[in-house]
């Protein structure tokens, strides 16, 4: 394909043993999952009971990693979409999993509307929400310039439908409003390291791959400018563990940790960490 070469070529770890291209496409500097299921069989691949954001068990130390890094995170969340100027605090959070986001942003105050496509992930949520997430239809019944902060965490890379979906997230913003994504970055080091073992591939659920030149692109097109990037170090080792798995068979917290521990050090002098939060407004502010 034109400007597309091959990258590499990576195993489903999770459900199906099926391998994947991904393609690096050269004007966005991102990369693509190929071929890409079909959006009505793309449910197909997350129907496993290890699909940890959608379920809250804590059966070995994948989960319980899982659960721990995911608690310090959610401080860290609230604590940045706090610092954001938010007059009425309304904050749509799209692919929220089973709801402890929007739970402990609405502990905070916040006027919480959340998304979530998978359905025992969605009654969940709706169990800490007062059922106040709803299925990806209803992104089409929100009121245009209602949410004052949009997150998407670790979610960008699922959407099929990548630029209807931008498109849409940016119609619902505010003008002055704050869009926050994270995902996870394929120029970090442990991404190097691991290469088709890289857990944060996570093909086919994950459809797209982004560098920060990919987030800037991407979101120019509909007038948003990054304003900021942060460094999500806890994911470095949460990847790395899983990673270590794929690679070996089975799980070696020793190296995991000195993997993890080495990709945040290199990503402080190169900038490139395991996952990214990108902070976008809007570029008249």
């Amino acid at each position: 394909m034109k400007n597309k070469p091959a990258y590499l070529i990576v195993k489903d770890h999770s459900v199906s043993n099926e391998k994947f291209q991904l393609l690096h496409n050269l004007e966005l500097d991102m990369l693509e999952t190929f071929p890409q299921p079909k959006p009505e069989k793309l449910s197909e691949y997350y129907k496993s009971e290890d699909y940890i954001s959608h379920t809250n068990s804590k059966r070995n130390l994948m989960e319980i990693s899982y659960h721990l890094v995911r608690k310090i995170s959610l401080k860290r969340k609230v604590k940045l979409i706090n610092s954001f100027q938010s007059e009425n605090k309304t904050l749509l959070d799209v692919g929220c999993g089973t709801g402890d986001f929007l739970k402990t942003a609405s502990d905070n105050n916040w006027n919480i509307t959340g998304i979530e496509p998978n359905a025992d992930a969605r009654k969940i949520a709706n169990t800490k929400t007062n059922n106040l997430v709803f299925d990806i239809g209803h992104l089409e019944k929100l009121k245009p310039n209602s949410f004052d902060v949009i997150t998407l965490w670790h979610v960008l890379e699922h959407l099929p439908n990548l630029d209807d979906h931008i498109k849409a997230i940016k119609l619902l913003l505010k003008s002055d409003g704050t869009l926050v994504i994270a995902v996870p970055n394929f120029k970090s080091y442990d991404a190097q390291y691991y290469k088709e073992f890289w857990a944060a591939y996570d093909v086919p659920r994950h459809l797209w791959h982004f560098s920060r030149e990919s987030i800037e692109k991407l979101f120019g097109t509909v007038g948003l400018k990054l304003s900021k990037t942060l460094p999500m170090k806890y994911d470095s080792y949460y990847v790395c563990l899983l990673s270590e798995k794929y690679k070996c068979g089975f799980i070696n917290p020793l190296n995991a940790f000195w993997i993890g521990m080495r990709s945040n050090q290199k990503g402080k002098r190169s900038q490139e960490y395991s996952s990214h939060v990108y902070v976008l407004n809007n570029e008249n502010l």
